[in-house]
């Protein structure tokens, strides 16, 4: 009787897809939404608690409330998965982030929160107005907006160093492409968005 062969080992398109799978849950908009609003909220001011108990406050609102929102819609069948995946799931879950960011925008505004983190939850009501707009014809890569916003509001908060994390662009976008949840125009589309708000509305308003 032979001996029963080894398995053979993973093979590439197997390893880039679960890297590829990390990758997304890793850059998964909530995650950078959360760590970005609590990191823009420490340093406005100086590293200090009080800044970080408005980037805390701000983070509520611009991603937690949505997100919660998303896993119960998970959890009662009306939503495929965490990402959204299917298009035409897309407009009630956005629709809803954006009541709520514009609800936190309102409620730090009035309490008198530091002017970043006032731009960078005005930057994410502008974006999400678009891509509720865009989202009833087209599935843009959000993964990718938040991404290219995420990039260019660190390198606008914390110095042209920043600039080291562009390359996280290109592995966002390789993910999306490679688990075939968007084409390459939509991940284009999707970093040309982030970049653009992040650079009209964030950089002026803070």
């Amino acid at each position: 009787m032979e001996p029963q062969s080894r398995p053979a080992a993973a093979s590439p398109p197997g390893r880039a897809l679960r890297l590829a799978r990390f990758v997304t849950e890793l850059t998964a908009p909530a995650v950078l939404v959360s760590a970005l609003t609590v990191a823009v909220g420490w340093h406005s001011a100086r590293g200090g608690a009080h800044g970080l108990a408005w980037g805390l406050l701000a983070t509520l609102f611009v991603s937690g409330i949505p997100f919660a929102y998303i896993l119960g819609g998970v959890r009662r069948g009306r939503l495929t998965d965490h990402h959204v995946g299917v298009r035409e799931q897309r407009r009630v879950p956005l629709l809803f982030g954006l009541c709520s960011v514009a609800a936190g925008l309102a409620l730090l505004a009035v309490l008198g929160a530091p002017r970043p983190v006032l731009a960078l939850a005005a930057a994410g009501l502008v974006g999400l107005v678009v891509a509720v707009a865009v989202s009833h014809w087209w599935k843009m890569s959000i993964h990718s907006a938040v991404a290219a916003g995420t990039v260019v509001v660190l390198v606008f908060t914390f110095g042209a160093g920043l600039l080291a994390t562009a390359p996280l662009l290109a592995l966002v976008g390789w993910s999306r492409v490679r688990l075939r949840d968007h084409t390459v125009p939509q991940v284009v589309a999707g970093l040309a968005l982030g970049a653009l708000v992040a650079a009209l509305v964030f950089a002026p308003l803070r």
